[in-house]
């Protein structure tokens, strides 16, 4: 542990402040080009002042907080040391036998600090507040929200697969549902219903126009359900109705149990979960290498001053965007796991930020 000097102090509090700055700066304008795209739907629907300022815009500041802070930290580092580089500040500090390694260590200790923040926002406290947001936007935003959902394959229960034609959130209704049982591998019952519709204060779907058939052996047992028939899955509504950004409305804790939910039900929603999880620690871990990317290009004096600086940065920080989107196609595709398609941009930048390092000013 080593003792916080004044140039310490100095660089900590210069990081801090010009952080904060540009956190604030670029989330007004993030709010102004939200609220010009989102106006019309403000004004036409019974929304109030308290859901558009406290469940929607509470939870998109956070949101693009999260999102973005990495850009942030870029931007600050680039700024204030280019400044401090143009001032002659580094170059003094270097010259007073300041080493470049002794100097990373107070942008390193923010970097850290930043970096703790960044994993509490991502893991718990956006996707709490993002569940008001999530949930103003599908009732005043988007038209159709929920949309049918077709061909959904599970498993219910180690023994009990079910398959569904078609489903319509709008009714509760299901069109076209099979349900196999096994006893090993060998198939003992089979259900079919032209439809299935939930009944709310029974908790159980009614079937109508089903047939069930048993086999023991070489033995088949065969119903012809004329009557609507009430019948426990386990299966509710909700296994049906998929938000494509319904990740970002779970907190870390409920992402595992969604995950394992899925992966029970042999479900491709758990990559998407899975996805989401890494994607939290990995853009958190980000801070770290852009504050080591930040210092090495503009720790040194250069003609172009701050403005070539900002550019540099700006072009890494768009590089390192265009990579994490690739890399989130990779992972969704299967063509990597999810824990290296996420943490691929952090290999790739790590050697880029080594390099910078290495023919930083010294």
């Amino acid at each position: 542990m080593f003792k916080l000097k004044t140039f310490d102090r100095y660089l900590i509090r210069k990081y801090v402040s010009t952080f904060f700055f540009s956190l604030l700066i670029f989330t007004a304008i993030s709010m102004a080009i939200d609220f010009s795209e989102k106006v019309k739907s403000f004004i036409e629907k019974p929304c109030t002042l308290q859901e558009i300022l406290i469940d929607y815009y509470l939870g998109f500041i956070f949101y693009m907080g999260g999102l973005l802070l990495p850009l942030y930290v870029l931007i600050a580092v680039i700024f204030f040391t280019s400044r401090m580089a143009f001032n002659a500040e580094i170059l003094s500090l270097l010259n007073a036998g300041v080493s470049f390694r002794r100097l990373l260590r107070p942008y390193l200790l923010t970097a850290l600090g930043i970096f703790i923040l960044h994993l509490a926002l991502n893991h718990f406290v956006v996707p709490y507040t993002s569940k008001a947001r999530l949930k103003f936007e599908r009732t005043y935003v988007w038209t159709d929200p929920k949309g049918r959902n077709s061909n959904v394959y599970m498993l219910v229960a180690p023994d009990t697969r079910i398959f569904v034609r078609d489903y319509n959130p709008n009714n509760q209704t299901i069109i076209g549902l099979r349900v196999d049982k096994f006893h090993g591998s060998r198939l003992v019952s089979l259900l079919h219903a032209q439809q299935a519709e939930w009944k709310e204060e029974s908790q159980r779907w009614r079937l109508s126009a089903y047939t069930i058939r048993t086999f023991d052996g070489f033995r088949e047992t065969f119903v012809d359900g004329s009557r609507p028939l009430d019948t426990a899955l386990l299966l509710t509504p909700e296994d049906f109705v998929w938000f494509h950004n319904l990740n970002e409305e779970m907190t870390t804790p409920e992402l595992l149990a969604s995950i394992e939910r899925d992966r029970k039900r042999g479900l491709i929603t758990s990559r998407q979960f899975e996805i989401e999880l890494h994607r939290r620690t990995a853009d958190a871990f980000t801070t770290l290498i852009l504050t080591l990317i930040g210092v090495a290009v503009a720790a040194r004096k250069v003609r172009g001053g701050m403005g070539l600086h900002l550019a540099v940065g700006i072009g890494l920080g768009a590089a390192y965007i265009l990579l994490s989107k690739f890399a989130v196609s990779f992972a969704a595709s299967g063509t990597v796991p999810p824990s290296i398609g996420m943490w691929m941009p952090n290999m790739v930048f790590t050697g880029v930020a080594f390099w910078l390092m290495h023919r930083a000013q010294k």
